[in-house]
Protein backbone atom coordinates (compact mmCIF):
# COMPACT_ATOMS: atom_id res chain seq x y z
CA UNK A 1 0.00 0.00 0.00
CA UNK A 2 1.48 3.89 -0.69
CA UNK A 3 1.69 6.19 1.58
CA UNK A 4 -1.13 8.14 -0.37
CA UNK A 5 -3.34 5.55 0.42
CA UNK A 6 -2.41 4.63 3.88
CA UNK A 7 -2.50 8.43 4.52
CA UNK A 8 -6.35 8.47 3.53
CA UNK A 9 -7.15 5.43 5.74
CA UNK A 10 -6.11 7.31 8.64
CA UNK A 11 -8.51 10.13 7.83
CA UNK A 12 -11.14 8.13 8.24
CA UNK A 13 -13.07 7.73 11.13
CA UNK A 14 -13.10 3.89 12.68
CA UNK A 15 -11.89 1.18 10.46
CA UNK A 16 -13.07 0.23 6.89
CA UNK A 17 -13.25 -3.21 5.14
CA UNK A 18 -13.03 -3.59 1.43
CA UNK A 19 -16.36 -5.72 0.10
CA UNK A 20 -17.80 -6.64 -3.34
CA UNK A 21 -20.96 -5.44 -3.71
CA UNK A 22 -22.89 -6.36 -7.18
CA UNK A 23 -25.28 -3.34 -8.33
CA UNK A 24 -27.58 -2.87 -11.37
CA UNK A 25 -25.51 -0.81 -13.68
CA UNK A 26 -27.92 1.99 -14.10
CA UNK A 27 -27.69 2.74 -10.53
CA UNK A 28 -23.86 2.56 -10.77
CA UNK A 29 -23.81 5.22 -12.90
CA UNK A 30 -26.19 7.44 -11.80
CA UNK A 31 -24.30 7.24 -7.80
CA UNK A 32 -21.19 8.24 -9.89
CA UNK A 33 -22.60 11.27 -11.77
CA UNK A 34 -23.94 12.18 -8.47
CA UNK A 35 -21.30 11.55 -6.48
CA UNK A 36 -17.99 11.15 -8.65
CA UNK A 37 -15.91 8.17 -8.43
CA UNK A 38 -14.13 9.26 -4.84
CA UNK A 39 -18.04 9.87 -2.67
CA UNK A 40 -19.05 6.50 -3.93
CA UNK A 41 -18.38 4.93 -0.82
CA UNK A 42 -19.52 7.89 1.51
CA UNK A 43 -22.95 7.33 -0.46
CA UNK A 44 -23.24 3.85 -0.22
CA UNK A 45 -21.72 4.16 3.71
CA UNK A 46 -24.66 6.94 4.38
CA UNK A 47 -27.29 4.81 2.42
CA UNK A 48 -26.66 1.92 4.74
CA UNK A 49 -26.67 3.69 7.53
CA UNK A 50 -29.85 5.02 6.84
CA UNK A 51 -31.47 1.60 5.93
CA UNK A 52 -30.32 0.14 9.29
CA UNK A 53 -31.09 3.01 11.24
CA UNK A 54 -34.41 2.39 9.13
CA UNK A 55 -34.93 -1.63 10.19
CA UNK A 56 -34.02 -0.52 13.83
CA UNK A 57 -36.78 1.82 14.20
CA UNK A 58 -38.95 -0.92 12.52
CA UNK A 59 -38.03 -3.40 14.83
CA UNK A 60 -38.85 -1.10 18.37
CA UNK A 61 -42.48 -0.69 16.12
CA UNK A 62 -42.77 -4.10 15.95
CA UNK A 63 -42.14 -5.11 19.60
CA UNK A 64 -44.20 -2.31 21.02
CA UNK A 65 -47.13 -3.15 18.45
CA UNK A 66 -46.65 -7.22 19.69
CA UNK A 67 -46.67 -5.78 23.69
CA UNK A 68 -49.47 -3.16 23.16
CA UNK A 69 -51.28 -3.78 19.89
CA UNK A 70 -51.44 -2.23 16.41
CA UNK A 71 -50.33 1.37 16.60
CA UNK A 72 -53.20 3.93 16.39
CA UNK A 73 -53.91 6.54 13.51
CA UNK A 74 -53.59 9.11 16.12
CA UNK A 75 -50.41 7.51 17.48
CA UNK A 76 -48.96 7.55 14.01
CA UNK A 77 -49.57 11.34 13.16
CA UNK A 78 -47.65 11.64 16.42
CA UNK A 79 -44.85 10.16 15.19
CA UNK A 80 -44.89 12.02 12.20
CA UNK A 81 -45.24 15.24 13.83
CA UNK A 82 -42.38 14.43 15.95
CA UNK A 83 -39.93 13.20 13.46
CA UNK A 84 -40.83 15.81 9.95
CA UNK A 85 -42.70 18.54 11.73
CA UNK A 86 -46.37 19.80 10.08
CA UNK A 87 -46.74 17.21 7.04
CA UNK A 88 -49.34 14.40 5.95
CA UNK A 89 -48.18 10.85 5.76
CA UNK A 90 -48.47 11.42 2.18
CA UNK A 91 -45.58 13.77 2.32
CA UNK A 92 -44.31 11.69 4.05
CA UNK A 93 -44.70 8.40 2.10
CA UNK A 94 -43.56 10.42 -1.06
CA UNK A 95 -40.56 11.38 1.42
CA UNK A 96 -41.17 15.10 1.08
CA UNK A 97 -40.35 15.02 4.62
Amino acid sequence: MSSYTSGMKQTRAGTTENISVSLPAELVSELRSRTGRRGLSSYITEAVRHQLAMDGLAEIVAAHEEEHGALTEQELEAARRELFGDVTAEDVERGAA
